[in-house]
């Protein structure tokens, strides 16, 4: 959205402009759910987003958090809420899971182990996504050191709203040959990562392509890689400590600080080929 602001030169002179900056407003996401033979009705998260992709951000969210395996679990998807007197835009979103799908209620809180800054031991955390794992075959993903290099200039390419604003984190897939094959963007570096995620449900997960991130690797975005069964995640910022351990634990490939000329792997290096 565009907004009027001033700006000061270097000889400290004052002229009034305009600026466009990035929308951000909060998403409530809402499961209904069949327990005990009756249908319930539970808001799980709210979360501030950059609105579009809700539907693919509140699936991915969900597929994060081992809620939904895949897209039969998933009867419908929509909004449930008036727009917004000021901006128009429907804040409420309703995800409803087909009957035979198990919810946890308890689990619903959200409090799981997703941040290095939780407070829990690092072998806490790791064991804990360990349990939303389930087993997937190996992979033979790789990808030349020359194509890697290629992806953040590719990324900057795609990223239509920061190249606006300047003001949004972006999560991309890409394939073997390093091309860029599909890009969300949002306010939250995990919002972005959920609505890509999101929008590849229906078509299985991310097992047969690389993620790569507009910012650092943090434990959270990788635990979501390994959810997604992504085999490689390049990250243009740092990785976390706890991001490396766990990429190392579920035998993800992980890439730190991708320049045009230099990157470092952290772990899985017999992906990266000559």
């Amino acid at each position: 959205m565009r907004v009027d602001i001033d700006r000061i030169g270097p000889d400290s002179t004052w002229l009034a402009d305009s600026d466009v900056i990035t929308v951000e407003e909060p998403l409530e996401i809402r499961l209904s759910y069949t327990a005990r033979g009756e249908r319930v009705e539970q808001s799980i998260s709210v979360t501030m987003r950059t609105p579009g992709n809700d539907k693919e951000l509140a699936v991915g969210f969900l597929a994060g958090e081992a809620i939904v395996r895949g897209r039969a679990d998933v009867l419908r998807v929509e909004h449930c809420d008036p727009p917004s007197e000021d901006k128009g835009i429907q804040n409420v979103i309703r995800v409803e899971l087909a009957d035979g799908v198990g919810v946890d209620a308890g689990g619903l809180l959200r409090h799981f182990y997703t941040t290095s800054s939780c407070g829990v031991c690092g072998k806490a955390s790791l064991d804990a996504v360990r349990v939303q794992l389930e087993p997937r075959p190996p992979s033979t993903f790789g990808i030349t050191a020359k194509a890697l290099r290629g992806l953040p200039r590719a990324l900057r390419a795609v990223q239509t709203e920061f190249a606006r604003t300047g003001g949004l984190h972006a999560t991309a897939s890409f394939d073997s040959a390093g091309a860029i094959l599909r890009v969300r963007e949002d306010v939250g570096r995990h919002n972005a990562f959920d609505k890509l995620a999101g929008s590849y449900l229906a078509e299985g997960n991310l097992a047969s392509y690389g993620i790569l991130l507009s910012g650092r690797a943090s434990f959270e975005l990788l635990q979501k890689a390994a959810v997604a069964g992504s085999p490689l995640v390049a990250s243009i910022g740092p990785p976390s400590s706890l991001a490396v351990e766990l990429a190392r634990d579920q035998g993800i490939a992980l890439v730190g600080f991708l320049k045009s000329d230099r990157f470092n792997v952290y772990s899985g290096a017999e992906r990266i080929l000559a």
